[in-house]
């Protein structure tokens, strides 16, 4: 009975991950019995003369057995959370049928109050939609942002309300001994992912860009298919559903190029970032004041390379399994650390999520042209207001607490400071900067505080590089009065210039998005019933740190001690930074080698990336999203 608890029960200290042997012990048998099941298929429906039927049977029994091993993965990741993911499914299909049914109801030219029935079936369709969005929005406000807006209202109000978990409540209903605790709301994981997931699919509906799913069962798979149910990415209606029409396809490159996604996230998340965590990051984070200024500004920067290797180690494994099965999820990640811009750095971040940001809350909000609803004539202010709500938004859809809104005001105004910016005359950029330095120099030399001793750094470098880039304007204008007799110097040392430009703009970058992760890694891992305090606490002590006086002789030390840490994060962000014509071409080699060089590869990688696993597995960071 313990053993089949353990393969069958859920358990809420140990579910289940990418990186354990027991889920690809699970995927291996799921495989096994897919492949009996299609084949059995097709052996049932033998009898049945036309091609299309038995292709029909096999896809449609094909469906509903994913669809049931999703949901069985969903319970060993949530436990009975399974509930609310299929009562989504269910709701948003009735709802997106209903909205359908309105939309394409016959027309005539008005009704016999006079009102044109064409404006009052979609008066229908709008409150339908308004159902599905009020039902979705409600259950991620309630189970992610019930302790943050609590805390708010006490706040302001004075008052002691405390959070209630009406479903345990429900739950207790049904249970003898009232096994579900009422005072403490657990937040379901992936809940944000397939709440937007769905989301999307009632709005296209709306929009008229894709028809109703007509079976119940196909719009359940497609909600729940569970490589990337639990983190993404987040994949449209349009761009999975017509999937489970089609055959099952799997070259023998496209298996290749699965296997290498698969091994690539793996060694993304266990080398990378596991390693990272648990050796130097989270002792860290957990306490900044027993580390050294350096100390702390080395695991800041060491947590934007796991973060990385940790999300998009997942979305790779999650990429490998589903083109094994058969499917195709989006990309969601094009080495973001190369950008350089914040615009460009949310082009290659979690792409996904951004374009539905841009489908489904930028564009609404009036995109380039009005602000709520508000006509703008200004087209680049409006464009920047909408940036900035979307992108303040994005940061609390990532998290219940204020460090998580500031890290998307952050990401919002550098990305309004970069379009002004890139948009200014050079004189008038030399001219700001240097009025910036002055300012910062007076707030460093009279408030002496850690805040502005950082900032002021920060700006000595932002007004070299300007500087730089000032006089090579001007040097450029030089050339180009005196006509042809410079041009082969111009020539030969403008693409150097270009290039170092482009070095220094995505260090810049870099450096500017490693510095918001301040804020979002002392958000994450926490209660949600303390997270803001401990979180802006967290924040503080590492400001104080490393703006604080640093010990110099303490980094020769750090450095030998942490020597492999330094070492793995040094390699990664050069493996990050190569050339993409180079990342395409060892993929494709490896997609390309034969099956037993493939399997002797597979074997020398699971035994070099068991010696880096911890003795806890740790879960994905964005499982908590």
């Amino acid at each position: 009975m313990d053993f089949l608890q353990h393969i069958f029960g859920f358990n809420s200290e140990s579910p289940l991950l990418f990186t354990q042997f027991y889920f690809w012990a699970f995927f291996a048998l799921v495989y096994a019995v897919l492949a009996m099941i299609m084949e059995v298929g097709a052996r049932g429906v033998e009898a049945r003369r036309r091609e299309g039927e038995r292709r029909e049977a096999r896809l449609h029994l094909r469906n509903i057995f994913l669809m049931a091993v999703s949901w069985f993965f969903y319970y060993k990741t949530s436990g009975l959370f399974l509930l609310i993911l299929v009562f989504v499914a269910l709701s948003d299909w009735l709802i997106a049928r209903r909205i359908y049914e309105a939309r394409t109801a016959p027309q005539k030219s008005a009704d016999f109050s006079g009102t044109p029935l064409g404006e009052k079936v979609m008066s229908r369709a709008k409150w339908w939609l308004a159902l599905s969005v009020v039902i979705d929005l409600g259950l991620l406000c309630y189970f992610k942002y019930a302790y943050f807006f609590t805390n708010v209202v006490n706040d302001l109000l004075g008052t002691e309300f405390a959070v209630f978990d009406i479903f345990a409540y429900i739950g207790n209903g049904f249970s003898e001994n009232g096994r579900f605790m009422v005072d403490k709301i657990i937040l379901p994981v992936g809940i944000s992912f397939y709440l937007f997931q769905v989301m999307s699919y009632t709005i296209d509906v709306y929009r008229g860009h894709v028809k109703p799913v007509k079976n119940i069962l196909d719009f359940g798979f497609y909600v729940s298919f569970f490589p990337g149910l639990v983190a993404g990415p987040i994949v449209r209606a349009n761009e999975f559903i017509p999937q489970l029409y089609k055959p099952f396809c799997l070259s023998r490159r496209l298996f290749g190029l699965a296997v290498f996604w698969i091994l690539n996230g793996l060694i993304k998340k266990i080398v990378l970032s596991d390693y990272l965590a648990v050796n130097l990051i989270d002792r860290v984070f957990d306490n900044p004041l027993l580390f050294s200024g350096f100390e702390n500004l080395f695991a800041l920067f060491a947590y934007s390379l796991q973060v990385y290797a940790d999300f998009s180690g997942y979305t790779d494994i999650a990429i490998g399994i589903a083109m094994l099965l058969g499917f195709y999820l989006p990309q969601n990640f094009d080495s973001p650390y190369k950008s350089r811009n914040p615009q460009e750095f949310w082009r290659r971040w979690h792409m996904s999520l951004s374009r539905w940001l841009k489908s489904y809350l930028y564009i609404p909000l009036g995109g380039n042209r009005s602000v709520l609803g508000r006509p703008m004539k200004d087209k680049i202010a409006a464009g920047n207001v909408n940036s900035f709500i979307t992108m303040l938004l994005g940061g609390l859809w990532h998290g219940a607490s204020w460090n998580f809104v500031i890290w998307g005001a952050l990401n919002g105004a550098g990305m309004i400071v970069y379009k002004v910016w890139a948009k200014m005359n050079w004189n008038i950029k030399m001219l700001l900067m240097t009025l910036l330095m002055g300012g910062l120099w007076l707030a460093y030399s009279q408030l002496n505080a850690p805040i502005w001793n950082l900032f002021f750094v920060w700006g000595i470098a932002l007004w070299i590089g300007t500087m730089v880039r000032y006089i090579y304007w001007w040097w450029e204008r030089i050339l180009m009065k005196r006509g042809n007799l410079l041009s082969p110097i111009a020539n030969t040392l403008s693409p150097i210039a270009n290039s170092l430009s482009t070095v220094w703009a995505v260090a810049q970058t870099f450096v500017f998005i490693t510095f918001t992760r301040l804020f979002f890694r002392s958000g994450s891992n926490l209660d949600p019933a303390t997270a803001s305090q401990e979180a802006w606490e967290t924040a503080t002590n590492m400001v104080n740190q490393i703006g604080g006086a640093w010990n110099s002789s303490i980094i020769p030390d750090f450095l030998w001690e942490y020597r492999s840490v330094v070492m793995l994060f040094v390699l990664g962000m050069v493996v990050h930074w190569l050339p993409s014509r180079v990342k395409r071409w060892y993929r494709v080699r490896f997609a390309q080698l034969p099956i037993w060089a493939i399997i002797l590869i597979v074997v020398a990688a699971i035994v070099g990336v068991y010696q880096f696993v911890t003795a806890d597995l740790q879960a994905f960071i964005y499982f908590q999203f």
